[in-house]
């Protein structure tokens, strides 16, 4: 639309494809974290408005920002409600990720949160969202719901008995899966490998693939392990670490190195 590019669309493409669409998490307040994570290769940057500080105006810069380094901007708002989820869509982010999406009725909810009417219940007021009121108004409406990815998150045990239901919602681009909250929902918090919680990843796999349709997952900083699981699993959208993690490992990893030669 007037110029810019639609990421949207083009993960959409890359997924249908069954191509592997990589990115990170962010938490800290400044926007230039965003734009490195970018620039170093991210393809979408996460927008945690869950886990974080971040106000209106923090996230519109980090929107900003991913898009200035190439990267797609998902912000993930705090809980499944309209009244949150409206501002941040009038910033133009090319996704919104939603927690704890459990049944039918979450899903639909979300979904219609997204899109203006008849279809949904977003009210009419883009700013950033339509170029600041540079883009045509018919032109923007026409496009809109096309720039935007929905993405539920599958992170409760109710969510996977009822990932079939959830999948039929018309407009969800994917699920994903979220193990901390997946695992601490059959009582294995802190245990995102345990047997259990890996009987419920083979579950929801299992229903994503007899669908037909792509799913991803979010994973810590440096979890190898767990990164190599799920792409040969078939996931294709993958949020690998976090801002705060990625500087908590280079710290670590140099302090280990000091204390072997200052201690020799």
């Amino acid at each position: 639309m007037n110029g810019r590019v639609n990421r949207a669309e083009l993960i959409r493409q890359k997924l249908a494809a069954g191509e592997v669409v990589i990115g990170g998490h962010t938490f800290y307040m400044d926007p230039a974290i965003t734009e490195a994570l970018a620039c170093h290769g991210f393809e979408f940057i996460w927008i945690d408005g869950e886990h974080s500080a971040f106000d209106k105006q923090s996230t519109l810069t980090h929107i900003m920002a991913a898009a200035s380094g190439g990267a797609a901007s998902i912000f993930r708002v705090p809980w499944n409600d309209p009244v949150l989820v409206k501002p941040i869509l009038e910033m133009g982010p090319d996704g919104i990720i939603f927690p704890m999406i459990c049944t039918r009725e979450d899903a639909e909810k979300a979904v219609k949160s997204c899109q203006y009417p008849p279809k949904g219940v977003r009210g009419f007021g883009p700013r950033r969202a339509n170029g600041y009121g540079a883009i045509d108004t018919k032109k923007y409406l026409e496009e809109a719901e096309s720039t935007l990815l929905k993405i539920v998150q599958i992170e409760h045990i109710d969510a996977v008995h009822n990932l079939p239901e959830i999948l039929k919602v018309q407009g969800i681009d994917l699920p994903l899966v979220g193990p901390n909250d997946l695992s601490a929902s059959i009582g294995h918090l802190g245990d995102t490998r345990h047997p259990e919680v890996i009987k419920l990843y083979e579950e929801i796999i299992r229903i994503c693939k007899e669908a037909g349709r792509p799913f991803g997952v979010s994973l810590g900083a440096g979890d190898h392990e767990s990164i190599k699981y799920w792409i040969e699993k078939g996931a294709t959208f993958i949020g690998c670490g976090d801002d705060i993690s990625y500087i908590s490992m280079g710290s670590k990893s140099t302090f280990e190195f000091l204390s072997t030669v200052i201690n020799k």
